[in-house]
């Protein structure tokens, strides 16, 4: 059988090390970001689920392909994580406790991903970790940096990848895992918009609200996660609690519908999405 060409090569190739080199302002290790490829039918969109996330059809020529595997950037070295925007303004006073905490870090990190190693090309495990690593960073951050929301993004998104792995691994209780991550991420979402509210901290240091990493559906797509994440996975077992619960969400996703018709930001399958959880939330608190 004749060799593949390094034009081939090349083309079947899911990811490449970027050209720009990051320093980690933790450990000073200089390393290169894996990146995912654009193009070339390499991610065929799927559906958009209730949680905004977009799912992706397996390529026949490339196979599955998870793009928030690639998102987080983490120093191979020490593991120190957060959003690329992020990365380099870890702020000083707080260096050494990202130092102390390496050992801490790593090991409960492994507990929960077992086998991940950065300084290989990501596997699916090796990105749910990423987004872990995220959540657990953010801590080491302060308050301009809005990063109670950017704990609740990662939270979720490393709640779609642990799906991903309960698919592959059923009978591992992954998905009892996810589960707490999507808890997680609900106390998150709504601590950041309550802090917004009271002033405690800014939402101005995030540009991107992803949920996901197809499309920024901005501010109102926060609102929306905020009331869907409550809805969901907030009060369950005490009827009063409940109830408030669910009016808080009604309140939240109600502002979508005074924010005007659909737009770049807020597409007709966003406001359907909205439009459902208003009726749903309305309907059991009638």
């Amino acid at each position: 059988m004749p060799k593949k060409g390094k034009d081939e090569d090349k083309e079947l190739k899911v990811t490449f090390q970027s050209k720009k080199e990051f320093e980690c302002p933790a450990c000073l290790h200089r390393f290169r970001k894996e990146e995912l490829f654009s193009g070339g039918g390499r991610l065929i969109a799927g559906k958009l689920t209730e949680e905004l996330h977009r799912l992706y059809e397996p390529s026949a020529k490339y196979g599955e392909i998870f793009p928030l595997v690639y998102e987080a950037i983490v120093c191979p070295e020490c593991w120190f994580s957060s959003m690329e925007s992020d990365f380099a303004s870890l702020p000083k006073e707080n260096i050494e406790t990202v130092k102390k905490d390496l050992q801490k870090r790593m090991k409960e990190t492994s507990m929960v991903f077992p086998n991940v190693d950065f300084h290989e090309n990501r596997t699916l495990m090796d990105g749910a970790a990423s987004q872990y690593l995220t959540l657990r960073c953010y801590d080491y951050y302060n308050k301009p940096t809005s990063p109670t929301i950017k704990q609740g993004l990662a939270a979720i998104r490393c709640s779609w990848l642990i799906d991903e792995l309960h698919n592959k691994f059923p009978g591992q209780n992954y998905d009892w895992l996810a589960l707490l991550f999507r808890k997680k991420a609900q106390y998150l979402y709504n601590e950041a918009l309550t802090r917004e509210q009271n002033g405690k901290e800014t939402l101005s240091g995030i540009k991107i609200f992803g949920p996901d990493t197809d499309k920024n559906y901005s501010y109102e797509g926060m609102l929306y996660m905020c009331a869907y994440l409550r809805y969901k996975y907030g009060a369950a077992h005490d009827e009063e609690a409940r109830n408030t619960s669910l009016e808080e969400a009604r309140r939240t996703i109600a502002k979508l519908f005074g924010m005007g018709k659909s737009s770049k930001d807020k597409p007709g399958a966003f406001l359907e999405h909205a439009r459902s959880l208003y009726d749903t939330i309305n309907k059991e608190l009638s």
